[in-house]
């Protein structure tokens, strides 16, 4: 379901429906601007939260946008006056922008204590299809994500931070494709100063695309959901 960037905030209502109303669980909702993409999380969430509608999982990119979880410190937000929007998330600041998918469920979970096994879940998935491009990722101790670890050091290939509210989670997931990773030095990515950023593009030493990777993310999604969420 490709979304045309111009959508207002009044456009949201109708584009919530259509995507309540619809029999897929995922959606492909293309380009979206944060705060408009946010609202359509709200709404959507509060349709599970009540019943009426499934959950559905949403698959976007943004223009370039830095946000901040609940746990941002100060001294990790960008000093040259560039603009955040925090949210009510968990996790700490990070950046999105083109060439980055993002992926937000909007989803009850069948198990609404265990928000870190939904975390493992969706990790699980995203290091399913960073295997199929021949890449070996793993966790990193607490730190939530996806993650490179050899001897070029520590490095997150994927971001992840949820927010679960009634039992129905938002918020989600950050998989660099190939995005312009320098936009990551103006912060301390998710508060690791002992860690860096990477990508898709970066460790396989070629240019890859969204469009490549979003089939591959779609079907490891589909299966890895299956009994945990409705």
């Amino acid at each position: 379901m490709p979304v045309d960037t111009s959508l207002a905030h009044s456009d949201i209502d109708d584009l919530a429906e259509r995507i309540a109303t619809s029999d897929l669980l995922i959606h492909n909702c293309g380009t979206l601007e944060y705060n408009l993409a946010w609202s359509l999380q709200k709404k959507l969430h509060a349709s599970v939260v009540l019943g009426t509608h499934p959950g559905k999982l949403l698959l976007l990119e943004h223009p370039s946008v830095y946000t901040a979880g609940r746990m941002t410190q100060p001294d990790e937000r960008p000093t040259d006056g560039t603009a955040v929007i925090d949210v009510d998330r968990g996790g700490k600041i990070t950046w999105h922008g083109p060439g980055q998918i993002i992926g937000y469920p909007i989803l009850k979970l069948v198990n609404r204590q265990n928000v870190v096994g939904f975390v493992r879940t969706l990790e699980d998935a995203l290091m399913e299809v960073c295997s199929s491009f021949s890449l070996e990722t793993t966790r990193f101790k607490d730190r939530s994500g996806v993650w490179m670890r050899d001897r070029s050091g520590d490095r997150k290939i994927c971001a992840i931070g949820l927010r679960v509210a009634k039992g129905v989670s938002m918020h989600g997931f950050a998989l660099n494709v190939n995005p312009d990773l320098g936009q990551f030095s103006r912060i301390i990515p998710c508060g690791l100063s002992d860690a860096s950023v990477t990508s898709l593009t970066a460790e396989l030493g070629r240019q890859i695309e969204p469009t490549e990777v979003l089939p591959i993310l779609e079907t490891s999604l589909q299966k890895a959901l299956i009994g945990v969420a409705l």
